[in-house]
């Protein structure tokens, strides 16, 4: 799998909302209402992560849930990591 550049990244970020770019990775956050919330969106990306053999770092304090993308065996970020969070941004949007 290929890194992208950092033009190729901040095209596709464009495609995303509230996400971005530093320290070779893609990066969001999201605020539910309370940790229940967060942690069931949790468990539903990563069951999506495990069906995409991809998986995210991420950290999780009462009803915030921090995400971090990047390829470890590439470097850098890849394609993988841009399918990874079209599908987490629909898993988000799909309980709201």
């Amino acid at each position: 799998m290929q890194i992208l550049d950092e033009n190729e990244i901040k095209s596709k970020l464009e495609e995303l909302e509230g996400w971005e770019y530093k320290d070779d990775a893609i990066h969001t956050s999201f605020q539910f209402e309370n940790f229940k919330e967060a942690f069931s969106v949790m468990v539903r990306i990563a069951f999506e992560a495990e069906a995409q053999q991809h998986h995210p770092n991420w950290t999780n304090v009462y009803n915030e849930l921090q995400i971090s993308l990047s390829t470890h065996d590439a470097g850098g970020v890849t394609h993988k990591d841009f399918k990874l969070a079209r599908s987490i941004e629909d898993i988000v949007d799909a309980g709201e």
